[in-house]
């Protein structure tokens, strides 16, 4: 059989939720195909699946609305990223190669990540069994869509009516995420294999700190203070580091790193798990809910979209903390973190290092997760047109 993986802007936030997917459907033996943007091709072929590049929109269009998402208001945030960037332009950029590739290749199922909005639109006007692979909460994906309806009517009438009841496969556990979507599935992949990291910190034991702020974030003109602020948190601490970065920052203009500090571009997120004691992030749904997964406790250290809220989510079960600006809000607008929290950042890593429920209690959501069903068994059962 066949499996479409369906991908739009935003790098391997949008990207991973589908892996597991494509892995099992692979284990079947059956064949993958991923359609993105062309900015995809080298992850996706990385990861070792057959890639189809699709439109996307100039960067002219996209980079005033990229750099305003960490500020706006969260309802302006809302409508400029769901509405015009992924519900009109990026949609409409990717349609025409989604339905030339769905009129050639023939799928037997769709699988989108729920910022992909081509492939749904597609998938209905030609009775092709589809699904979203959630990326955040369930309340955060359902606001996503309630934003983008304008946009998205335009491309069909009744598509938000069937994006809301497709299947909707999340591997949040019921405890930090009760859906809101009637076709909820939640499932759990396969752990990362232990392997050893390279010894970057000669031969030091102590504890393993990951830092990871996506792979968006290194397209904002913010990217080099954010890192900076991370980098003066943890170079006073005795702990190893190890930050990844992202293939698009210039790693040179982080000036000196600390002696702790290993910066990376890339490393596999599932190997450094199987290592960290505790993961420093901007509270992106596939890091920190990889983590709890991993049940490696999380300091969330937010920047846009929903990491402010998956933040609190994740202080509010005592399986980590949240840092937010200490600038607040002002006007409505957001204050982006910067280098006078660097302190506040530093006294979370110590309280939740030091504090030894901070990981019981990720032990505990890790547990949940791995009591759903399988990722194949649920790939099989939407393939067989089982309910699952």
């Amino acid at each position: 059989m066949r499996v479409l993986g369906a991908c739009s802007l935003g790098g391997a936030g949008h990207l991973n939720p589908l892996v597991p997917f494509l892995d099992a459907a692979l284990r079947r033996g059956d064949e993958t195909l991923v359609v993105g943007p062309p900015a995809l091709r080298e992850m996706v072929e990385r990861a070792g699946y057959p890639f189809r590049a699709g439109g996307e929109p100039p960067e002219t269009d996209v980079a005033p609305i990229r750099e305003k998402l960490p500020v706006v208001s969260r309802t302006e945030a809302l409508v400029l990223g769901n509405r015009e960037l992924f519900g009109r332009l990026a949609a409409t950029a990717m349609l025409p190669a989604m339905q030339a590739t769905c009129r050639e290749w023939t799928p037997d199922l769709v699988l989108r990540e729920p910022c992909e909005y081509a492939s749904a639109v597609v998938a209905g006007q030609l009775g092709i069994p589809s699904a979203q692979v959630a990326i955040s909460l369930s309340e955060g994906e359902d606001a996503s869509i309630t934003a983008a309806a304008p946009a998205l009517e335009e491309h069909r009438n009744g598509l938000v009516d069937e994006l809301r009841a497709s299947p909707y496969l999340t591997r949040f556990p019921a405890s930090l995420d009760r859906s809101v979507f009637p076709r909820t599935i939640r499932f759990h992949e396969p752990h990362g294999r232990k392997t050893d990291l390279p010894d970057w910190w000669d031969g030091s034991k102590a504890p393993l700190v990951y830092v990871s702020f996506g792979t968006v974030l290194g397209h904002m003109s913010i990217a080099a203070d954010i890192y900076r602020t991370a980098l003066t948190a943890l170079g006073s601490l005795r702990i190893r580091v190890l930050m990844t970065v992202g293939d698009k920052f210039d790693r040179s203009s982080l000036d000196a790193v600390p002696a702790n500090t290993r910066v990376e571009a890339w490393v596999p997120q599932a190997e450094v798990l199987t290592h960290a004691d505790l993961v420093v992030c901007h509270g992106g749904s596939g890091t920190a809910f990889g983590a709890l997964a991993a049940g490696v406790p999380v300091v969330v250290v937010p920047v846009f979209a929903d990491q402010f809220e998956n933040g609190r989510r994740i202080a509010e079960a005592g399986a980590g903390l949240v840092v937010e600006s200490g600038a607040g809000a002002k006007d409505g607008l957001r204050s982006l973190i910067a280098v006078e929290d660097a302190r506040r950042i530093t006294g979370a890593i110590e309280k939740v290092l030091g504090d030894a429920s901070y990981r019981s209690e990720a032990a505990a959501i890790a547990a949940e997760i791995a009591g759903a069903p399988s990722v194949d068994s649920v790939l099989e059962a939407l393939l067989g047109g089982d309910t699952v």
